[in-house]
């Protein structure tokens, strides 16, 4: 049995889309992705489909931010242009979008953690709020230690916008719990 040593999500959400969500100030996933669900749907085949600057920007914006580096929003716009070319890239696109407009939550599954939770989040992270992560974060009741660490000025790509500080908790975090771990002699057999 493989016995997982430790959690850690990066400006997440453990709901569905949800109206409560909403709530707490994350994104309306279900407005802002439908536009797009619809106008990648086609009957006939689109050898020539590119999604365009407009696409590559709203998911720039939401995920390094607004002022995200003009060479890595080209870099971004130029690999989401390559990646979802053609006929292929549109109908993955639109599965794409489905898939985050319609995902299912976790909650009822939260107090089955039994495995310390670090839970970092960003502020400025405009997908998901520091709101919603503080509750969710209190869901995670059998977790021998869930924290949450708010990063001042963290996007919803966090390890991006603030890569010391995601990289410092990670390595305080595996320190942390890592000779737990190796006294476990499930997690040392499966090293």
């Amino acid at each position: 049995m493989i016995q997982i040593a430790g959690i850690v999500p990066l400006g997440t959400s453990m709901d569905y889309e949800s109206p409560q969500t909403r709530e707490l100030g994350c994104w309306n996933a279900i407005h802002d992705l439908q536009p797009v669900i619809d106008g990648y749907t086609s009957k006939s085949p689109t050898p020539d489909f590119a999604p365009g600057d407009q696409f590559s920007d709203f998911l720039i914006d939401i995920g390094f931010g607004k002022d995200c580096p003009q060479d890595a929003r080209q870099f971004w716009r130029d690999t989401i242009a390559s990646n979802y070319a053609g006929d292929e890239g549109r109908r993955r696109i639109r599965m794409a979008s489905i898939n985050l407009r319609d995902r299912d939550g976790l909650h009822n599954r939260l107090s089955d953690i039994r495995c310390p939770v670090l839970w970092l989040h960003g502020t400025a992270d405009v997908v998901y709020s520091v709101k919603n992560a503080e509750r969710e974060i209190k869901m995670m009741l059998n977790s021998p230690d869930a924290k949450l660490q708010v990063v001042e000025g963290g996007q919803h790509f966090l390890s991006f916008s603030h890569p010391n500080e995601v990289g410092r908790a990670l390595i305080d975090f595996v320190c942390k719990y890592e000779k737990d771990a190796m006294a476990d002699p499930s997690v040392r057999s499966n090293l």
